[in-house]
């Protein structure tokens, strides 16, 4: 465990990972996340702009928070993203449901081709040798 300095409000605290932000700051960014979830639910059509000033959010946390996929925006709804592997329009991540089974399923092809070759050597390594006199 490091000590840091939080970042939004300066005080030393114990850091174990992820944002640098003190418990404090942590619940007090919660609390404007589930403020901000319910103004788009209230606001359906509402941009990101608009959301930012009238909710005293960052732009740049509003998208964090989409691209975490912990906001999603309604359909039909004037914000729209790109995926960052294809560019169609999404409304929350940072993938679209293409790009993210192909992803998976070369992850997956990866991942079975290691199995293989591990099982091969193991297979190898278990052989019974004999000695010739």
């Amino acid at each position: 465990m490091e000590v840091k300095n939080c970042k939004e409000c300066k005080r030393l605290f114990n850091y174990i990972g992820g944002p640098r932000l003190c418990p404090d700051c942590k619940a007090k960014l919660e609390e404007k996340f589930l403020e901000v979830k319910r103004f788009i639910e209230d606001n359906k059509n509402a941009p990101i702009a608009v959301v930012s000033e009238e909710m005293n959010v960052s732009v740049q946390q509003i998208n964090q928070w989409v691209r975490e996929e912990r906001l999603i925006f309604a359909e039909g709804s004037a914000v729209v993203l790109d995926c960052e592997n294809c560019g169609a329009p999404i409304r929350t991540g940072r993938f679209c449901e293409k790009c993210k089974g192909e992803m998976v399923n070369r992850l997956g092809g990866i991942y079975h081709k290691h199995e293989e070759s591990v099982r091969k050597e193991g297979k190898e390594k278990a052989r019974m040798r004999f000695l010739d006199n």
